[in-house]
This record gives structure tokens, C-alpha cells and sequence, in this order.
């Protein structure tokens, strides 16, 4: 080979291989495709159910990857659709009252009226208080009423009606006579959806995922029947395996001590569920591909609530008290 051809196929190679190099190099430096970002803007207007059905939300869609949350709440404790309906007419009336301001919104007091207007909600979600739910005459005019409200104020927001939870079996409070937890849900469930059809709602089906849960042989609760409830002693609480209710603990004032009970609120059980029926509900994600879960949960527990919300939510499961 003569010693021109050599210096030029040298050449040709050296150029070659500068040309990959610098191709590889920009391969590298190209960004990795990015998942689109679904992201909801979510406010609710409720009370303690509410807060525990979104008490673990954030973390939820966090742990989907290509989700995001922009959440807001008009939240008080106890507090029916008319309660929530009259500060809000007495925030009109006086924008300065502050009995009108009952809710935190950007780290200072505010009226519902701030809290619609503060933010582009895709979704505002309204329901009843618990103690009342199960009444369908509770909610009129309310419902409608905070219906209308929403529409005056965040026009391109969805509302949707939150279906809240009957209480657990065990309670002896509301629970009197032929009145039981299965009753109270079908009336809870025939109140919000009555209520739902009359608005033209969706409802997310909290409700309907705990009865089907504790009707589910894998989550049945049962009640702990060797517990010593008259004279129980400190720190020693009955077994609750299964329970999405907070149910018994013990209240500590100084040095006393007593054991209390609530049948009413969820749990972490009980939140944990709450949050995945909203996730699916809200972003049409498959609740059993999230990964986070409670601490205190195992991954089998975890494993059958979330397969639950995914029933309840796209399939549309019911429960035998449903049919």
C-alpha cells in the first residue's frame, strides 16, 4: 500500500471514530424521555371524614411517579353541608366577620368563597356530616345550595360528592333498636345518591370499599370477645384485627386514664383505603400499583385494601348490603 492511501484511510478512520464518539457523548447528554405529569387540582369542602380520607392521598399519588396533587381544604370538624352553607353567606354578608373565615388557605384565615377563588380546582368535593348522613332531608337544600356556590365562584371545577362510611358494627351509640352498621350504610348510600343523581354528580365510593371490605372474607372484623371492656386495665386494649375504625384507645389526662371508644373515624386501615378510592377515582390509576403504604401495615393488608378501591372504583363492585 502506497504511503498516500495509508495517510488517507488513517485519516478516514480517525474521523470516523471522532463522529461516534461525539454521537455516543450526545446520547449520554440527551434528557431520558419523561412521563407526562396528570396533575389534579383538588378542594375539598368537608370535615374530619374528609381529612381522613386524604390523610394519606399525598403520598399515594407521590408514589404513582407521573401524578401530581394540588390540594386544598375546607375543613371543620363535625360540620354538616349547612353549617358550611351559612359561613359562607354570612362571608358574603361581611368579608370582614371572622366567624365567615373558618378555614386555612395559604397559611392565613379564610371564607369559601377565597378558598374557590384562590386556585383553578379541576375537582371540589362536598359531603354530609356523618351523625346526619343516613337523612336524605339533611341535605336539601344544602347540597344544592353549595352546589350553586361552586359554580358562581370555580365555573370549570367538577363537583363531586364524597360518599362517607357507616359506623362500625360494634357502636352503641347510634346503633339502637333494629338500627345496625348495614342499615345505616344503605341509607348513607341511598342518601348520597339520590343527592348525586339530583346534582348531576359522580360520587367516589369510600362507603361502598369499607362495607365491601368487612364483608370480604380477607378484612372481616370481629369483635374481640375475651377483652374484659367493664374493667379493663391500662394499657391493655382489645384485639381489633381488620378494623378500619379507629375504635378503642386509651384517653390519658394526667393520671387518669380511661377507655374510650370511637366507632366513627377511620383508622389508618380505614384512611389508607379512603386514599386509594380517591386516587383511582381522581387520576383513573390502578390503586394496585401503588407501592407506599403505612408503616404499621403489612404489605399482604395493604395488598387486599388496595385491590378493594380498584373493585369498588373501576369495576364497580358491591356489597351484599348494596344488593
Amino acid at each position: 500500500m502506497s504511503r498516500n492511501l495509508h495517510s488517507f484511510l488513517t485519516g478516514l478512520l480517525i474521523i470516523f471514530s471522532m463522529n461516534l464518539g461525539a454521537q455516543e457523548n450526545a446520547e449520554k447528554a440527551a434528557p431520558a424521555a419523561v412521563t407526562p405529569v396528570k396533575q389534579v387540582k383538588l378542594l375539598a369542602i368537608g370535615n374530619s371524614f374528609s381529612a381522613n380520607t386524604t390523610k394519606f392521598l399525598k403520598d399515594i399519588v407521590k408514589d404513582s411517579g407521573n401524578c401530581e396533587l394540588v390540594f386544598g381544604h375546607a375543613m371543620i370538624g363535625g360540620c354538616p353541608m349547612e353549617k358550611h352553607w351559612n359561613l359562607a353567606q354570612k362571608n358574603e354578608s361581611n368579608p370582614e366577620d371572622p366567624e365567615g373565615k373558618p378555614y386555612m388557605f395559604n397559611g392565613k384565615k379564610a371564607g369559601l368563597k377565597e378558598m374557590l377563588t384562590g386556585e383553578k380546582w379541576q375537582v371540589v368535593t362536598i359531603q354530609q356530616f356523618s351523625v346526619i348522613s343516613y337523612k336524605v332531608d339533611s341535605y336539601r337544600p344544602h347540597a344544592k345550595n353549595l352546589y350553586d356556590y361552586i359554580k358562581k365562584y370555580a365555573p370549570d371545577a367538577e363537583v363531586v360528592i364524597h360518599q362517607t362510611w357507616a359506623y362500625r358494627s360494634d357502636d352503641k351509640g347510634l346503633f339502637k333498636d333494629d338500627f345496625n352498621s348495614v342499615k345505616m350504610y344503605q341509607q348513607v348510600t341511598n342518601a348520597y345518591y339520590t343527592i348525586a343523581k339530583e346534582l348531576g354528580c359522580r360520587v367516589i365510593p369510600v362507603g361502598t370499599a369499607f362495607q365491601l371490605a368487612y364483608e370480604s372474607p380477607e378484612w372481616e372484623f370481629k369483635r374481640d370477645e375475651s377483652f374484659d371492656y367493664k374493667n379493663p386495665k391500662h394499657p391493655e386494649l382489645p384485639k381489633e384485627l381488620h378494623s378500619l375504625h379507629a375504635g378503642y384507645f386509651w384517653k390519658l389526662a394526667g393520671e387518669n386514664k380511661k377507655l374510650s371508644y370511637d366507632s366513627h373515624h377511620a383508622n389508618f386501615a380505614g384512611e389508607y383505603l379512603g386514599g386509594c378510592v380517591w386516587f383511582e377515582f381522581l387520576f383513573k390509576e390502578d390503586a394496585r400499583n401503588i407501592k407506599f403504604k403505612p408503616k404499621n401495615m403489612s404489605e399482604e393488608d395493604a395488598a387486599v385494601l388496595r385491590n378493594i378501591a380498584h373493585k369498588v372504583v373501576t369495576e364497580g363492585a358491591k356489597p351484599k348490603a348494596g344488593e
